[in-house]
């Protein structure tokens, strides 16, 4: 009786072209580390580790990231993008209001990383401890300073160009991570909803004094 051939264990590949495999390996490498990052923090990231949650063979690392400090930014801008779109949504069905707008945008950030508390982790905390994520996590927040003082120069003109207004918008955006950061830890006990509605008061009080400032110093 000739030998039968063991049949062949189905390709979770199969069907895909090889661009849609690489994104797809990457993508995997993306979630295993963002759980990681989470769960085991800086230290217990490492390529063997992120691989074994992905089910990858190593050399696939390799394929998509030149380093494993790569893959931890490419996690916290994949972070980043979620939470954008969420913030854009928001603010898209909220009034053309600026405190509905201000209010909007507050919840988003607040519910997105109360939800999922990998996010917020990754965010405001396993950036401070990875140089690699530091470095992207400040120029992540000159750029949300920028898109700040832009949306202010929008509402409000030239006085939204400002040093002032700058100053402002830096504050602001500090200011919301460090809050987050510590209601995360423990460190600030508010219950969610408490956390949005104080943010916007202090966010709304902040722009409203900036620009009672900016007024007396145009002598108006």
């Amino acid at each position: 009786m000739p030998k039968q051939t063991p049949a062949r264990t189905p390709s979770r590949w199969n069907g895909l072209s090889l661009e849609e495999r690489q994104r797809e390996r990457r993508q995997l490498l993306i979630d295993a580390a963002l759980d990681l990052l989470a769960d085991e923090g800086s230290t217990g990231t490492t390529v063997r580790a992120v691989c074994a949650a992905a089910r990858l063979n190593p050399r696939y690392f390799y394929e998509s990231f030149d380093e494993l400090d790569a893959l931890v930014v490419a996690v916290y801008d994949h972070v980043v993008g979620l939470l954008r779109r969420e913030v854009q949504q928001a603010v898209s069905e909220a009034d053309d209001d600026p405190v509905e707008s201000v209010r909007a945008s507050i919840r988003a950030i607040v519910t997105f990383v109360d939800e999922d508390r990998r996010m917020g982790r990754v965010l405001y905390v396993e950036a401070l401890g990875n140089e690699a994520l530091n470095v992207r996590r400040m120029q992540t927040g000159f750029d949300l300073v920028d898109l700040l003082q832009q949306d202010v120069t929008r509402r409000h003109g030239s006085a939204g160009e400002t040093p002032l207004a700058r100053l402002a918008a830096a504050m602001l955006v500090g200011g919301i991570a460090e809050i987050l950061s510590a209601w995360l830890d423990g460190r600030i006990e508010m219950t969610p909803i408490e956390v949005i509605d104080d943010t916007t008061a202090l966010f709304l009080a902040v722009g409203e004094r900036a620009g009672r400032l900016e007024a007396t110093r145009r002598g108006r």
